[in-house]
């Protein structure tokens, strides 16, 4: 894993993965079974280095705590409707900031940091801010390589069109460059490539 040689960046990320290591939802990925979160955790980290070099240390941080402790905000806690799935999102943004606020506070960060990595984390700032942009293409980046399959087989139950809507969608938070990343650095899954590339060439 390529992080910064900043000893407090490297605790930093240790603290985010014992957090996560918690998660009692398993994933298994090449032959290992992982805390979900924290296979997560681990995913974004690698793609933020595919995808660019020199990430500041707030991005680093930002990109690492982004689903951290999410099994403790159950969707199920929240009504099942669309309002009710925006507070759901909202709760989540807020509870990833806090437990990353206070982790980050344990290890005498900079108060300025903190709150970098929070606004980050909290998606505040997506339309006017570099590395807000950068974090969304990588987390968009990462659904597409790991967990898009998935998402696809459990609901087997949508029309084509709404999968093309949902993904269209997706694609518009990203950046032209992660456009581009798509139709030449990622590794897609292999029944479901042609479709997204060609959205991606004709949409965009």
């Amino acid at each position: 894993m390529n992080i910064s040689n900043s000893s407090k960046l490297a605790q930093a990320i240790e603290r985010f993965d014992a957090f996560n290591e918690a998660d009692p939802n398993l994933e298994v990925a090449d032959g290992m079974t992982y805390a979900k979160e924290l296979l997560y955790a681990q995913r974004m980290t690698a793609m933020l280095n595919r995808y660019t070099a020199n990430a500041s240390e707030a991005l680093q941080l930002a990109a690492r705590c982004q689903h951290i402790g999410r099994w403790k905000t159950p969707r199920t806690d929240y009504p099942m409707t669309k309002a009710g799935y925006h507070q759901w999102r909202n709760a989540l943004k807020t509870f990833h900031a806090d437990t990353a606020r206070s982790i980050l506070k344990e290890l005498e960060y900079d108060t300025s940091l903190i709150e970098r990595v929070c606004v980050l984390v909290k998606k505040e700032l997506l339309s006017t801010d570099r590395e807000a942009q950068t974090l969304e293409d990588v987390i968009v980046l990462v659904f597409l390589e790991h967990y898009l399959e998935q998402f696809v087989a459990t609901h087997s139950d949508y029309e084509e069109s709404k999968f093309i809507d949902i993904l269209v969608k997706s694609l518009r938070k990203t950046s032209k460059e992660a456009r581009q990343f798509i139709l030449t650095m990622t590794t897609l899954p292999t029944a479901l490539a042609p479709m997204v590339k060609k959205l991606v060439t004709e949409h965009f």
